[in-house]
């Protein structure tokens, strides 16, 4: 399923101080919604300092970060203080927004399937539609190919 030119899907999670964010609070701003499977693991720790350090630039281009996975607050909490992220991270413990984006997905790990979430990122515009979605990311590059599409004005 593609949420490619739809409106995003909006939704209200708690941040990591148990707050209330809803994603049309942020009509007005690009927002940088990425999906991630798990507080301190190295591929999404190296995400979100990727992020972290790019941050000054997302913001120059109108955008907020947010990182979703199904982590409680506690959790995000330590992860936010050790690495020094300058963004939200939202919890999804019951997996029903990333369902509604389509990245709550059969896992294969070392012989065995569970449900997990698929890193994926989605680039949604100022009026609230998905202009890019990026699945299956691969972190290395992932932060400079969302920088590039959002500097080149968020159009394909």
């Amino acid at each position: 399923m593609t949420l490619l030119h739809k409106e995003a899907p909006n939704f209200t999670l708690e941040n990591e101080h148990g707050q209330p964010v809803q994603l049309s609070d942020f009509l007005g701003k690009n927002i940088v919604l990425y999906f991630y499977p798990k507080d301190m693991t190295p591929g999404c720790t190296t995400e979100a300092c990727n992020f972290r350090d790019a941050y000054a630039d997302f913001s120059e281009l109108n955008a907020v970060i947010l990182g979703v996975s199904t982590d409680d607050a506690n959790r995000h909490t330590k992860f936010i203080e050790k690495h020094n992220l300058p963004f939200s991270l939202l919890v999804d413990s019951d997996h029903t927004v990333a369902e509604a984006y389509d990245v709550w997905v059969l896992k294969k790990m070392y012989g065995r399937e569970f449900m997990g979430i698929e890193r994926s990122t989605f680039l949604i515009d100022e009026k609230g539609i998905v202009v890019k979605e990026w699945r299956k990311v691969r972190v290395k590059n992932h932060i400079e190919d969302v920088l590039t599409f959002l500097r080149d004005g968020g159009k394909e």
